[in-house]
């Protein structure tokens, strides 16, 4: 497990450069990992396995009333627990969301339902007694925050890990191995600079949104270009199989446009100040329309 790095990362930090707030799934959400958080008196977000205790929190929570609204279709409730092994009682996070869909297959079969009295259990999906369908979710935490906080900085968590997600799955970040240290460094570095280019290019394309390889690779990549040279002039029509080729058409018009204007004023500007620009266009959302400026000390060298 990651835990003693983490430690010693945050014991050579110091309180005074000591992160807000450490986030973690199930795997993190043990009583080692928080006593240690507690004992420096670190804030943290967990969640729990579902496991019997849990459970049976669960299954009281779901017979009472007063639940919130947790955002993005779940709702929540406040509770404390002190599961088997834990030195001390701590706030948890109760969440749920109805499923709109569940498979019939997956219900027991039986022809007179209402004999059926046992609810079905698919580990994170259970029955309740109106024969609705709810999967459920439990956070540990030491915030004394608001349930829709609470719930929204979990979701955070996840939005924030996609990008290692991505990397690993669809650019390949951890399918090499070697005894070389030096090696599996330069393969991760290459492999981390080629899926940042690729999205700052994707950014260009589409600045509101992050696209993920997994489908932007096959829209912007996977095209037939053909070179034509008429009157000292050379064209390249590009033409694209994808089944979204009109998406593709206007991302490659609208990262055309803009390199047609900034060439018409890059004989003015430095290597620099065109990277600049190009950032400056990519990243519009975060920047708000704001042009990156170069370094102070590369300013004035």
């Amino acid at each position: 497990m990651a835990a003693p790095g983490l430690w010693a990362l945050l014991d050579r930090l110091g309180p005074a450069c000591a992160p807000t707030l450490l986030r973690g799934d199930s795997d993190w959400g043990s009583e080692a990992v928080m006593c240690e958080a507690e004992r420096r008196g670190q804030p943290y977000l967990f969640k729990l396995r579902l496991r019997r205790g849990v459970k049976r929190v669960l299954e009281r929570a779901m017979r009472e009333g007063d639940w919130h609204n947790a955002g993005a279709g779940w709702q929540g409730k406040w509770g404390e627990v002190r599961l088997l092994g834990w030195g001390r009682q701590r706030r948890v996070v109760l969440l749920r969301r109805r499923l709109r869909q569940v498979l019939l297959t997956e219900r027991p079969a039986n022809d007179d339902p209402a004999k059926d009295t046992a609810p079905l259990q698919l580990g994170f999906v259970e029955w309740d007694a109106r024969q609705e369908a709810w999967e459920y979710a439990v956070l540990v935490t030491s915030l004394d925050a608001e349930l829709l906080t609470i719930a929204q900085l979990y979701r955070d968590r996840g939005d924030a890990e996609n990008n290692f997600d991505e990397l690993k799955n669809q650019w390949g970040w951890g399918g090499f191995t070697t005894h070389d240290l030096k090696r599996c460094q330069l393969v991760a570095r290459i492999v981390a600079l080629t899926a940042n280019w690729w999205n700052l290019f994707v950014r260009l394309a589409d600045p509101d949104q992050h696209r993920e390889a997994i489908t932007s690779r096959p829209l912007l990549l996977q095209a037939i270009g053909r070179q034509t040279q008429h009157a000292g002039q050379t064209t390249i029509t590009i033409t694209s199989p994808h089944g979204q080729h009109h998406r593709a058409r206007r991302a490659f018009l609208r990262i055309a446009g803009f390199f047609a204007r900034l060439r018409q004023t890059a004989e003015q500007l430095t290597d620099l100040d065109r990277w600049l620009r190009i950032l400056s266009f990519a990243l519009v959302k975060y920047l708000k329309g704001r042009q990156l400026d170069p370094p102070r000390r590369l300013q004035h060298a």
